[in-house]
């Protein structure tokens, strides 16, 4: 009869798939998962107790920025946060970076990021040849080269999910600085590579208005920081304007890419009530929010939870929705045979407020917090020792056992 090396016991499993949630137990085996039943515990090599929690899919951060280099090349320059010490403590095992980089670091990205952590870190490239991480990089058409951008996403197509364009202040008199530029540069490395583009058009300016981008992208891209204060999203009345609904319909994805900036409830409250959500949960989380207004990925979604989301739906946009978005269907599903990234997350009743990036504050029901996270197998997150026994049982080798979280390995 087949051994499991781990079980997740009491708690409720919330598959998004089906967007059901059960009682019953899951099983772990060389990082994989096993099985999904009653009685799995018998055959465990270890319990882990999750009484009263959710066994939800590692949750997926797909905005983020984490690549973080010293010293920044200028003082304006995005200030990037550590992959793994921020996002394993909130449920998070897989951090999509949005256009940190471009074509011309992306390589250095790889090796000292996306290949140094046990963080799963995918990607979308930005159209300038920098990327964000470099501001000038971002206002030189001579740096957009779809060409080549594409190139490096063909060459690393399990990391690549898209090309991004954000923050080209567009100058409409002037000739060498056309406003679609980026867009469009974006949208033509997209189509050689076959992947979606990720679209953040700050600042809006006459020429390129809110409703010209979005007829300007195409069925797949996604359109972030959707609820940022400076798009017209609703009319005089309070209700979503019409053609937010026609670009949706059309196959246009929204974002929320809460950043510093971007999260304003007066704009998503007014949205939510009319039944327009995003579809897609993100916290555009960097070195400037981690503090507030984002802080992480659980507190991002919680605004949502506070809002009246339920919660099935919630988890869906940090899970399985962005699978889908970024075509990994891999990922964001607790199907036995699939890499057992697991966030096990408690939801606390009562009220709680929240801030956005306008200084307004929202109270609602309900708060997200995260009791552990596995990474492939891994107990990586475990603030409450649930999967470790008591110390007057513990065996005096009992840290050498397989699957254990073992951090103090990263500075003995």
């Amino acid at each position: 009869m087949e051994r499991y090396d781990l079980v997740l016991k009491g708690g409720k499993t919330y598959d998004p798939i089906t967007g059901k949630f059960q009682e019953q137990e899951l099983a772990v085996s060389g990082g994989k998962i096993a099985a999904r039943g009653m009685g799995l515990a018998a055959r465990a090599d270890r319990v882990m107790d999750v009484q009263g929690c959710v066994i939800a899919p590692g949750l997926i951060d797909m905005h983020c920025h984490v690549y973080p280099v010293f010293p920044y090349p200028m003082e304006n320059s995005l200030r990037t946060t550590n992959a793994q010490e921020h996002m394993f403590r909130c449920g998070v095992t897989t951090a999509v970076d949005a256009g940190t980089c471009g074509w011309r670091n992306f390589g250095d990205f790889k090796e000292h990021v996306i290949d140094a952590t046990k963080l799963r870190v995918l990607a979308f490239i930005d159209i300038a040849a920098k990327g964000m991480h470099y501001p000038p990089s971002e206002q030189s058409v001579a740096d957009i080269n779809p060409q080549i951008t594409a190139a490096v996403a063909k060459t690393w197509p399990d990391i690549v999910v898209g090309i991004k364009s954000a923050h080209y202040w567009a100058k409409h008199e002037d000739a060498q600085h056309p406003i679609w530029a980026s867009i469009d540069g974006a949208r033509e490395a997209a189509s050689l590579c076959g992947r979606p583009v990720m679209v953040d058009s700050i600042p809006i300016v006459p020429e390129r208005t809110y409703p010209d981008i979005l007829a300007r992208m195409e069925p797949g891209d996604i359109h972030t920081h959707v609820f940022a204060q400076q798009f017209p999203l609703l009319d005089t009345q309070g209700h979503v304007m019409p053609y937010m609904l026609r670009q949706r319909e059309r196959g246009i994805r929204f974002d929320v890419g809460h950043g510093s900036g971007s999260f304003w409830f007066r704009q998503a409250a007014g949205c939510f009530r009319d039944g327009f959500w995003p579809d897609t949960i993100s916290t555009d989380l960097h070195h400037q929010n981690v503090t507030g207004p984002v802080i992480d990925l659980l507190y991002v979604a919680s605004k949502f939870l506070a809002m009246g989301m339920p919660l099935a739906d919630v988890l869906y946009r940090v899970t399985r929705a962005p699978a889908l978005t970024l075509s990994h269907p891999e990922l964001g599903t607790l199907e036995p045979g699939s890499e057992a990234d697991l966030a096990v997350l408690r939801v606390r009743e009562g009220l709680f407020g929240y801030m956005d990036c306008g200084g307004a504050k929202l109270t609602g029901k309900g708060k997200l917090e995260c009791v552990a996270t596995l990474r492939a197998g891994e107990v990586v997150f475990d603030p409450e020792a649930r999967s470790m026994p008591e110390w007057e049982q513990a065996p005096q080798d009992y840290w050498q056992a397989p699957g254990l979280m073992r951090s103090w390995t990263l500075w003995k």
